[in-house]
């Protein structure tokens, strides 16, 4: 049963033991979890001592010759401690990580010094910047040479190459490779503090080109709260220089190495003694060309016909409201500068309308949540219709929003990736639900579908008599021949995240909400089902969105885990997830909502109004976001 498979699932994270090989353990990603709040208590005693810091700033500004009007980019800058050094001394530095954790502790540390220094969080293998913006770029710390293939740290040079001005120079600070294949300690351990100590193990891989870890951190009094794998690619000066040279770079300069007193460390690991490579981008200045700033894109939004029935709506037609939210969504939009609207509702007509659109617009705006001909299970071919005219459109493709209808293959798609979900039973039509192991109270839900059909206050229930009425309804509603599922109800927060942008681009987080159930009489399930969203004067059409204050902890694994399915999923442009805190204040995935409502009054919305962006400034995010996927050039 899938609830007892995540059960056992749940219990293999606390500690693997011992293992024979420890490269079979390593993520290709392994980068993208390491980096938190763990990291800096392991490793502090040396990238949190602002001694080593300090001697390190005035070597890399020494070698550069850096002025304090030229910028610098601190690349992999983690909690920023070498950008917060140039800062303090006056110099223009922006810093640039994956790590959210470490670029909001780069934030706060600048805010808390009164210091005024860029953080961005993006993938060093697609850079923000543009061409030729840089005076300097330095990979610090050992902070190269993680990714699973050498092709991806030429990106990460090419893409440095590109932002560097001409003749603007990289420096990289990277662990001398031969050294550790010959000195590396294969067994470790020390303490980190009075509570906690970690054990490490280290390995070459099998192809020598790589030096394998794993920590098993320990806190004396919760036992095991970490068992973690990476590997770093080892490079002498010659590959260095080889690499640097495929990416364009030339005049290499290797200046005298770091090397750090063992005696004052319990374990250096990658960082006791490093190269400083130093290579000038001889280049010509990129020739940009020139946008047309006049330019009016031709938009047409497409959405749901009014003229045809839709099962989700109250009494299946479209109403006085839907007339409103029609009228408020033409009036921001025609408050945004630089577009021409026009609007597509006549499904009759919708192939033909298309087809005659080719070629004559810069964008479909795909509001059709509705789906073609109304019909929720046929939101996915509308995008496919776009995609075989060859037309642009924002939003999400077929595939992604076929994946994302059926919640049992984004529950199964987020276990894999080790995103925390409910425990739950897929129930398929000839199941008998009694003879499932239930722990009550759960709620039933409808395995496919959007905007909470099939999901109402009698969906949550507490004993098998219950259980047994609400199958009766979710089955009567939906029909016996379609699949749901019993899933652990949890009682804390009702959290969701919004995201606009994309990972190659700029993704915007909204700030998260939660649902405010104070105004519920007692007794009333507290969740946002059909009533709250499309029966205002029921006791549900009080609830309200409201900003959300969590540990950080909890607030990391929404977000990260978020832009993960993000990206596995296929989403674009903009997506919300939904989320639930268990009892102990864990979050666990509910949902995945590519193409989430766009209406004034949505969940998107109010996350953008909280964030201090107006309904008018959450759709032109949205336009921008997709006609820039959709029109790189």
């Amino acid at each position: 049963m899938e609830a007892t498979k995540e059960k056992s699932v749940k219990n293999q994270k606390i500690s693997l033991g011992p293992v024979t090989t420890l490269e079979n353990y390593v993520k290709p990603d392994w980068w993208n979890r390491i980096f938190n709040s763990m990291y800096l208590k392991t490793d502090g005693d040396v990238v949190e001592d602002d001694q080593i810091t300090k001697l390190e700033v005035d070597s890399f500004t020494k070698y550069l010759s850096i002025d304090p009007e030229d910028l610098i980019l601190d690349l992999c800058c983690g909690q920023g401690r070498h950008s917060l050094e140039w800062g303090k001394r006056g110099f223009n530095v922006t810093g640039m990580d994956r790590s959210r954790y470490l670029i909001q502790k780069a934030r706060n540390r600048t805010k808390k010094e009164g210091l005024s220094i860029s953080f961005k969080e993006g993938d060093v293998r697609k850079l923000p910047f543009g061409p030729d913006k840089f005076d300097y770029i330095c990979i610090l710390g050992n902070s190269f040479g993680y990714f699973e293939s050498q092709e991806e740290d030429l990106i990460v040079l090419r893409e440095a190459f590109n932002a560097l001005k001409p003749t603007g120079n990289i420096l990289l600070d990277v662990s001398d490779g031969d050294f550790l294949r010959k000195n590396f300690e294969p067994r470790s351990w020390e303490w980190i503090n009075k509570q906690m100590f970690v054990c490490r193990e280290r390995a070459l891989s099998r192809d020598g080109q790589k030096l394998i870890s794993r920590e098993v951190i320990t806190d004396i009094r919760k036992g095991v709260v970490a068992d973690q794998f990476y590997a770093e690619r080892l490079y002498n000066t010659k590959e260095l220089a080889s690499l640097l040279a495929l990416a364009g770079f030339s005049e290499f300069e290797f200046m005298k190495p770091i090397v750090l007193d063992p005696s004052k460390h319990s374990d250096l690991g990658m960082m006791g003694k490093r190269h400083i490579v130093i290579a000038t981008a001889n280049k010509s200045w990129t020739q940009v060309k020139k946008k047309n700033i006049n330019k009016i894109s031709k938009i047409s939004v497409l959405l749901g016909d009014p003229r045809k029935l839709d099962i989700i709506k109250p009494g299946s037609v479209f109403d006085d409201d839907d007339l409103m939210t029609l009228n408020r969504l033409k009036t921001a939009l025609n408050s945004l500068k630089g577009y021409s609207f026009d609007y597509i509702d006549d499904h009759e007509q919708l192939i033909n309308k298309l087809t005659s659109l080719k070629g004559k617009r810069d964008l479909i705006l795909n509001f059709c949540d509705e789906g073609f001909n109304n019909d929720a299970r046929s939101e996915l071919h509308v995008p496919a219709l776009l995609e075989v005219l060859g037309i642009p459109y924002s939003g999400a493709g077929p595939q992604s929003l076929a994946f994302c209808y059926d919640k049992s293959l984004v529950r199964g798609t987020a276990r894999e990736l080790g995103i925390p979900v409910p425990q739950a039973f897929l129930v398929q039509p000839e199941d008998n639900a009694i003879e499932l192991p239930i722990s009550f109270p759960v709620i039933i839900k409808p395995n496919m579908g959007d905007s909470s059909f099939g999901i109402n206050m009698g969906s949550v229930v507490f004993n098998m008599e219950d259980l047994m009425e609400g199958i009766g309804r979710v089955r009567g509603q939906q029909g016996f021949d379609r699949p749901f599922l019993i899933e652990e109800f949890l009682p804390g927060k009702d959290i969701s995240f919004g995201l606009i942008g994309n990972p190659d681009s700029e993704l915007i987080m909204l700030p998260l909400i939660e649902e405010d159930y104070s105004s519920l009489p007692n007794g009333y399930p507290q969740i946002c089902g059909y009533e709250a969203k499309w029966q205002p004067d029921s006791p549900y059409g009080k609830i309200d969105s409201i900003p959300v204050f969590l540990d950080p902890h909890a607030e990391k694994v929404i977000t990260d885990a978020s832009i993960t399915l993000f990206k596995r999923l296929e989403c674009r442009d903009y997506c919300r997830f939904d989320w639930r805190l268990d009892s102990q204040g864990n979050p666990k995935l509910l949902e995945v909502n590519p193409n989430p409502g766009w209406c004034w009054d949505g969940h998107l919305a109010k996350m953008a109004k909280i964030g201090g962006k107006s309904y008018g400034d959450m759709l032109d995010s949205i336009i921008k976001t997709a006609l820039t996927r959709a029109n790189p050039s």
